[in-house]
């Protein structure tokens, strides 16, 4: 049952793409990929403006389509924008990166996949082709946490693709996002075996896995992302940039990680944001991952740049806040649609 059941219902088209691009992952998932469709009610999609939907760590974009209890899932959510006027029609992608270790930063790796490459020449290509919708200065993505962070990735590497992004609560600083969380990783992996394939079996295998072992495969996730093992007989690619008797940072293995913040990539990649008809960033003032403060550096950053933005912080934490597509939507499909 839909929240509001009088509003005008658009369609979910699903379509299958067999990715070379991520053909190359060493955690044995699959490379036939879904990808949701949503087109507003009266339109085929030609001409609009394309929305991509990064969705964060132990998400899918399957997920956002999904029925909801007591809320909206993206679709509805845009049906009730667009019927009330204050969104414009737009199409919006639901891409499955659903990965084995939880959850995907979208980006290109050796070890996860390459993502980049998938969004960007395998995808874009079949929508756009098949409803006429997006193209140059047509085409926007947007995320919250790990989606965030590709939206921003995305729109600091290639602003010739993307016109517009959204970046809600997206990993930034690194130091406080990811480093903190070595230790708890440290632990939890003692805890199972004292190894990372003896972790990744043990998490496999339980009923419920542990929040906190949850957290640690995430960080294990990022290790095989930023930082991934090129001997082939390490499990995944993974490798942790500490010490795992000690904990001590490893500078070679963090700087590989510290590469990729965007707060890093922003002094060799900003420019090109000039070029974007809408870049937004918000954060929960209470985010309990940090991410705030590496959101206020990036604002800043931005600033000292001259790269229009818009900046916002809101009173919450990280969890539970697809409300805010509310404000991010429309401003999206308003930029694009010009």
């Amino acid at each position: 049952m839909r929240r509001d059941h009088s509003l005008p219902e658009g369609r979910i088209h699903t379509l299958f793409i067999d990715s070379q691009a991520v053909a190359c992952n060493r955690l044995g998932d699959p490379t036939r990929r879904r990808v949701d469709v949503y087109v507003p009610h009266g339109h085929d999609g030609t001409d609009l403006p394309l929305l991509v939907d990064l969705a964060g760590f132990t998400g899918s974009g399957l997920g956002h389509v999904n029925w909801k209890n007591f809320g909206e899932n993206v679709p509805e959510r845009a049906d009730r924008l667009i019927a009330s006027g204050v969104m414009k029609p737009a199409v919006i992608a639901f891409p499955d990166c659903f990965t084995r270790l939880g959850g995907n930063q979208y980006v290109n790796s050796p070890a996860m996949g390459m993502w980049e490459d998938f969004l960007i020449a395998e995808m874009l290509p079949v929508i756009e082709g098949k409803f006429g919708c997006g193209g140059t200065g047509k085409r926007a993505v947007f995320g919250k946490s790990s989606g965030g962070y590709g939206a921003m990735v995305h729109a600091l590497k290639y602003p010739d693709v993307w016109a517009g992004a959204v970046c809600h609560s997206g990993d930034m600083g690194f130091e406080l996002a990811f480093a903190t969380d070595f230790a708890l990783a440290l632990r939890r992996i003692g805890k199972h075996g004292g190894t990372i394939t003896s972790f990744i079996e043990a998490f496999e295998a339980a009923l419920k896995p542990a929040g906190e072992d949850m957290h640690t495969l995430m960080t294990l996730a990022m290790a095989a992302t930023y930082d991934p093992d090129p001997d082939p007989s390490v499990l995944m690619g993974i490798r942790l940039p500490v010490t795992m008797d000690t904990c001590e940072l490893i500078p070679e293995r963090w700087a590989e990680w510290m590469k990729w913040d965007p707060l890093e990539l922003v002094d060799s990649h900003g420019e090109g944001l000039k070029q974007l008809k809408a870049l937004m960033i918000d954060c929960g003032d209470i985010d309990q991952y940090n991410l705030l403060y590496g959101a206020r550096r990036m604002t800043r950053k931005l600033a000292a740049l001259g790269v229009k933005h818009r900046y916002e912080e809101f009173p919450d934490t990280h969890s539970s806040i697809d409300y805010r597509m509310d404000v991010s939507l429309p401003f999206l499909a308003e930029a694009l649609s010009a």
